[in-house]
């Protein structure tokens, strides 16, 4: 018996050994779509692995690289993410025929040594996505939607935007050639003929505007911005992504228009209260405006300087507090914060009381229940 017993150990050993032999590793699709989750979860280093398995079988593989790359980029690795999305362009030998648009849009942000470069990278994208737009590089496969083509639309805007940024560079030699102004206004251009209404598009020529010293100009394409979205809820879903309306904000900041810069503000706020660009922007609207006030006879809109300074201080200890609670990256800004905290502390604006910050609500109530005319850009 002992003996017929040893024969069962040694046969399921072997039946263990042959099916572990015969492992069906996880389908690449199923590779993709995690190393996809990870990615949207800030999870990098993982996400790589996964990519790095889908390319140990497939090494390919586009999407795996694309993926990859992000990674890379995300971590640090700066040039082996160049080398990554250098490898899914001719004349690379494993490149693809048409390579994916997003390959020439992460290098040209890895270009900023090199302006020229940048530029080509973005135009190379810009006709890619173009090609994609008149579904002449679609695949046979694919069926094409409005979600699809917007989405398409959005990415030739933002690479025609990225091509202004660069023109419009003061550390770039191309700012002062003379045909700089120009070529911003053609390329916005076709960014609006692309994806009429473009607000990011409209922000970018507002800021083309006003280094032209045209600020009525400005006002007119920051409203026309402004007004596609400003009447939607806070959970909308075409509402501008956060550091696009901490553009707009800056923009309005730039012209003077407060009212607006608030309201923009405090829909920020509302959606996310741990902000630290949004609480500085407060802050520096606030002082901003109890200069004015002092110089208007010490009131604006019926609220005192002094209230309007004391909200000033508010909002900047709180970005003072997350700024050194988060470890935010830009110095610059704290510094400033701080600045100002030390000229409202010389004219004597102490922070609200805990028990008293009824009293800030209060004051921002008064400018938004304002008459609309108010946060007319006229």
């Amino acid at each position: 018996m002992g003996r017929t017993r040893t024969k069962t150990r040694k046969a399921k050993q072997m039946v263990t050994e042959h099916a572990a032999e015969h492992v069906v590793p996880p389908p690449i699709p199923q590779l993709l779509e995690k190393a996809q989750e990870l990615i949207v979860r800030c999870e990098y280093e993982l996400a790589g692995r996964f990519a790095n398995r889908v390319l140990e079988r497939e090494p390919g593989n586009v999407e795996a690289k694309e993926m990859l790359g992000i990674t890379q980029l995300e971590m640090g690795e700066l040039e082996a993410a160049k080398d990554t999305f250098q490898s899914l362009i001719p004349p690379h030998p494993s490149a693809p025929v048409v390579p994916p648009p997003s390959a020439h849009l992460y290098l040209a942000q890895l270009s900023d040594d090199d302006p020229h470069l940048a530029l080509k990278h973005y135009q190379a994208a810009v006709d890619i996505l173009s090609g994609q737009l008149k579904g002449k590089e679609r695949a046979v496969d694919s069926t094409p939607t409005n979600d699809d083509d917007a989405e398409v639309k959005r990415n030739i805007v933002r690479a025609l935007i990225g091509m202004v940024e660069i023109w419009m560079d003061p550390s770039y030699d191309l700012c002062f050639d003379p045909a700089a102004e120009k070529t911003c206004e053609d390329l916005l251009d076709l960014a609006l003929q692309t994806d009429p209404g473009n607000t990011e598009a409209l922000q970018t020529f507002a800021s083309v505007r006003m280094s032209q010293q045209r600020p009525d100009d400005a006002k007119v394409c920051l409203e026309q911005a402004w007004s596609q979205w400003k009447d939607l809820d806070l959970d909308d879903s075409r509402l501008p992504p956060i550091p696009s309306r901490l553009a707009l904000v800056k923009l309005f900041l730039e012209l003077a228009l407060y009212t607006p810069a608030l309201l923009v503000l405090q829909g920020i706020i509302a959606t996310d209260d741990q902000e630290v660009e949004a609480w500085y922007l407060e802050g520096w609207c606030f002082f901003m405006m109890a200069e004015q006030a002092q110089e208007t006879g010490g009131k604006l809109d019926e609220i005192t300087w002094e209230e309007l300074a004391r909200d000033s201080r508010d909002c900047l200890e709180t970005c003072q507090m997350l700024h050194v609670n988060q470890e935010h990256p830009d110095k610059p800004l704290l510094e400033h914060a701080r600045e100002l905290i030390s000229k409202l502390e010389s004219l004597g604006i102490q922070p609200t009381p805990e028990q008293d910050g009824s009293d800030r609500e209060g004051g921002w109530e008064d400018i938004e229940g304002s008459d609309d005319d108010d946060v007319e850009m006229s």
